[in-house]
């Protein structure tokens, strides 16, 4: 038989040999290695010691056997929990003889009594490592145990028994009883339990099970600074994550009077959810979430679970109410900028890791999105002011990420290659923004008349086709794919939205050039829409403007006067061409009928014109009740609605003089 180790190829020098692969037994891998197990030994592990005790004990509260929780934190750096449950067994284990349960649960990892379901139906911990690994870390560990009127202790340090378990006597309460310091050998000396984290972190897990009762003291001597936990408190919210979501939004508005809150069972009998979910109105949102009262700050299935239920709710209300937009809502708008707080219990979870900061198991989302969704449908159509106003916010949000993408692409595309201008657009030639002005023009027809009547070096003409999509009415799907808005946002480079920037304006002055009738009107009333929706930078720095196209052309003899509209025509009758002779009148029927020298002369040419500044009329303050009336007044003229623009009409028709029909 051949020989598998021969003698050439064993060197002297050869020093990893089989002596050098090291066995570790019982808690040593953890004081070897104890990132693996609570990530770290800084302060965030230093408190995953305490959030280990504390979950067995609220393990023993949400499976029913204890009713308060005892917390303490006392000099020195001990913590004592203390729960009035069942207490850990201490009988002998019968795979161990020689040891108590309570003995093997201390020492050995991956014992406890929560792989099945014959003690717990859900519970927080899952590995049985979690008390173990604890009792590892800490240079003094001591618990004790209630159980049947008798009191049981024992001590360990660094994972190690210094006593056997011993019967103290008579014990007049039952539970479990764990109060121990952590090894400074592992964390150091420089980092202590700080009481407030701790207090949170007790505050939290009452909020998550309406049903216990915990139990806060601390050390005055602790509490320093101007730091605010109480020495003494008791919680206990019956709301549960309600009453905890009501004092985080504490004088706060939101976007709905009520907060969508609720507890339910999950399908087929395999847990249960509670939820508290409310949109503040400063779009500061958070996300708190649990799993068998483990908080998951990495978040998790049961997360994907919710924010799933919140978009097909909102979704389908907006079908429901027949707004169209609402399609355009994904889960960035319906869960990133809401405050969450989901509590999910559910058995055998699966988590990322020893300490839990991600839920993994896969059929939390489905069930915790079909249980959540059905109750927000019923919770949107109970309240429809507070679903309506929530929809539209949330509408708006989408359409300002659309924009801002758009945006976005223009400028990757501007940054890697020359800007590409719109084809039709007749660019001045200056070098620089100062002065220049671009002219947007009615139809070609206008564009070619505009385009010879211009002055070259400052003066760009943008012909659009006809009358440009309704963006107060419109999708945000249509906004995007509307070329003629494409081709006027490219040609500015100032982008939209949110990305709007009014130093990458191309021009000086922005000028809606229409002809002096009602369609014109119409035409620069959707342009200004378009540019107060999407670009209100632009009015706000005074770079907006109506040209005043003339009318009429009256004609006398040698003279020639131009007339802005029937007022201006009546008022030089009676002026102007008040004496005897002739007068002939024309009307121009549109720009692209005027000459280009006309043109020039009487509404392009600088120094002849006359130009409107279009601007937000307020009061000079700015003042949101301003703003609003602002907001309300396009939306009535120029939104989707049009009984409001038929009150408005029925409002004011009496105001209505020499109307052009």
């Amino acid at each position: 038989m051949a020989d598998l180790f021969p003698s050439s190829s064993k060197k002297k020098d050869n020093t990893y040999n089989a002596e050098d692969i090291e066995v570790l037994e019982g808690l040593e891998p953890v004081r070897r290695r104890p990132g693996m197990y609570i990530g770290g030994t800084d302060e965030n592990a230093l408190h995953h010691l305490v959030a280990e005790i504390l979950d067995n004990s609220m393990d023993e509260a949400v499976a029913g056997y204890a009713t308060f929780i005892e917390i303490s934190l006392q000099p020195e750096n001990r913590v004592m929990i203390r729960d009035n449950g069942r207490g850990i067994p201490v009988d002998k284990h019968p795979k161990f003889p020689n040891k108590s349960a309570l003995e093997v649960i201390l020492t050995t990892l991956h014992s406890g009594g929560k792989f099945s379901d014959k003690a717990y139906q859900t519970s927080g911990g899952l590995h049985g490592v979690g008390s173990s690994v604890v009792n590892a870390l800490t240079e003094e560990f001591i618990v004790e145990v209630a159980r049947d009127k008798q009191l049981y202790r024992q001590e360990y340090s660094r994972g190690a028994p210094q006593t056997k378990l011993k019967i103290m006597g008579a014990a007049n309460w039952r539970g479990t009883r764990v109060t121990f310091k952590p090894d400074v050998d592992i964390f150091g000396s420089r980092i202590h339990f700080k009481p407030s984290t701790l207090f949170r972190m007790a505050r939290s897990k009452a909020y998550l099970f309406r049903g216990v009762e915990i139990r806060w003291s601390c050390d005055e001597s602790l509490i320093r600074g101007d730091d605010k936990t109480p020495t003494e408190a008791v919680l206990h919210f019956p709301g549960g994550l309600s009453d905890y979501l009501a004092g985080t939004l504490e004088g706060r508005d939101t976007l709905t009077p009520q907060m969508f809150a609720g507890i339910a069972d999950l399908p087929d009998n395999q847990g249960k959810v509670e939820w508290a979910v409310a949109w503040p109105a400063d779009g500061e949102g958070s996300i708190g979430s649990y799993c068998n009262t483990v908080p998951t700050p990495q978040g998790g299935t049961h997360e994907s679970g919710m924010r799933s239920a919140l978009l097909r709710g909102l979704r389908a209300y907006g079908e429901l109410i027949g707004n169209r937009r609402a399609a355009a809502i994904t889960g960035d708008e319906a869960f990133g900028d809401a405050t969450v707080l989901l509590s999910l219990f559910i058995k055998n979870p699966q988590f990322q890791g020893q300490t839990k900061e991600k839920l993994a198991t896969a059929e939390a989302t489905r069930l915790v999105d079909q249980t959540v969704k059905d109750h927000l449908d019923h919770w949107l159509v109970a309240d429809a002011a507070g679903s309506k106003a929530l929809l539209d916010h949330m509408i708006f949000k989408a359409e300002e990420r659309v924009r801002a993408s758009q945006a976005k692409d223009l400028a990757r595309k501007s940054a890697t290659r020359k800007l590409r201008l719109p084809g039709k657009l007749a660019d001045c030639s200056a070098g620089t923004t100062k002065d220049t002005e671009i002219f947007l023009v009615e139809g070609d027809s206008a564009g070619g008349s505009a385009k010879q009547a211009r002055k070259r070096e400052t003066q760009a003409i943008l012909p659009l086709r006809g009358k440009i999509l309704n963006v107060a009415s419109a999708t945000v799907d249509k906004l995007r794919a509307n070329q003629e808005l494409q081709d006027l946002t490219q040609a500015l480079g100032c982008g939209i939205g949110s990305e709007f920037k009014i130093d990458k304006l191309r021009y000086d002055r922005v000028i809606i050039m229409t002809d002096a009738d009602v369609d014109g009107a119409h035409i620069a009333s959707l342009l200004m829409t378009f540019f107060y929706r999407e670009m209100p930078g632009l009015i706000k720095h005074g770079k907006l403007f109506l040209a005043l196209p003339p009318l009429y052309r009256i004609t006398q003899g040698s003279h020639t006067h131009y007339a802005r509209d029937d007022a201006h025509k009546d008022e030089l009758m009676k002026t102007t061409f008040a004496g005897r002779g002739k007068v002939e009148i024309s009307r121009f029927k549109g720009l692209g009928e005027m000459m280009p020298a006309q043109l020039r002369d009487t509404t392009m040419d600088p120094v002849k014109r006359s130009l409107l500044r279009v601007v937000i009329a307020t009061n000079g303050n700015d003042s949101m009740e301003e703003i609003k009336e602002t907001e309300n007044l396009v939306e009535s003229l120029m939104g989707r609605k049009a009984e409001l623009r038929f009150q408005f009409i029925q409002e004011n028709a009496r105001f209505a003089r020499d109307v052009d029909v």
